[in-house]
């Protein structure tokens, strides 16, 4: 099963879950517990469903879920204390890169590019790494990051923000087909196209994805590898 074939226009709907214009690590951290306790009481609950029937099944799946959840706020609160310097970091990974301010303008090659803005596992090794430098060796997060550019910092998004617009361009395009006929084989506005057997194809001809595509994305002004969101996909 795809899990994102669940997403919704609703999961955009989280102003209530952060104080300012964007969540901090401790609010999702509070969440995430929030989830796993909830998750945790749900499954006390269906203990003793109004209607009897074993849920043991249902119940454990719960309780695992809850788990993985607690797990994550563990790993939240742990990038939380990073972020606010009550975990130093090493100034530079083991290879001798540095990271932050100190990454601007170099071209690292490896390890997806110069980490600017570091990743979740690149925070957690740096802070492994500081047990063993001394002072000279030592950093926090936000000495490191105070000379990344603003404009950086106030523009910059998750790669997985990325991913789920190209979905959701995907599926526009997708819609969008079905609203264009095919010159290819003949198939009308709403069908789709055909093989030469006659047989329906998942696949839409080229030149009719082609048009699509263009109509999506000059419709949403899609932005090359970081694509604008897409309404109603």
């Amino acid at each position: 099963m795809n899990d994102h074939e669940f997403e919704t226009d609703a999961e955009a709907q989280h102003a209530d879950l952060h104080d300012g214009k964007r969540i901090t690590l401790e609010e999702l951290e509070t969440h995430l517990s929030a989830v796993d306790l909830r998750l945790r009481q749900l499954a006390r609950a269906a203990e003793t469903p109004e209607t009897p029937v074993e849920l043991e099944r249902l119940i454990e799946s719960m309780r695992t879920a809850a788990g993985q959840v607690r797990r994550l706020a563990t790993d939240v609160g742990q990038l939380a204390a990073i972020i606010d310097g009550r975990t130093v970091l090493s100034k530079t990974f083991s290879s001798g890169d540095g990271w932050g301010s100190a990454a601007v303008g170099t071209d690292r090659e490896t390890f997806g590019g110069p980490a600017i803005i570091p990743t979740e596992p690149q925070l957690q090794l740096l802070a492994d790494q500081a047990k063993w430098k001394d002072e000279d060796g030592q950093t926090t997060y936000r000495e490191a990051m105070a000379g990344v550019p603003r404009s950086l910092l106030l523009s910059w998004e998750s790669k997985a923000a990325g991913a789920r617009r190209e979905r959701e361009r995907e599926a526009a395009v997708r819609k969008e087909v079905l609203k264009l006929g095919c010159e290819r084989c003949g198939s009308g506005v709403g069908q789709r196209c055909k093989a030469k057997s006659g047989w329906e194809a998942e696949q839409p001809h080229a030149a009719r994805l082609k048009e699509a595509r263009a109509r999506v994305d000059e419709r949403l002004g899609y932005l090359g590898p970081n694509p604008v969101a897409v309404p109603d996909a």
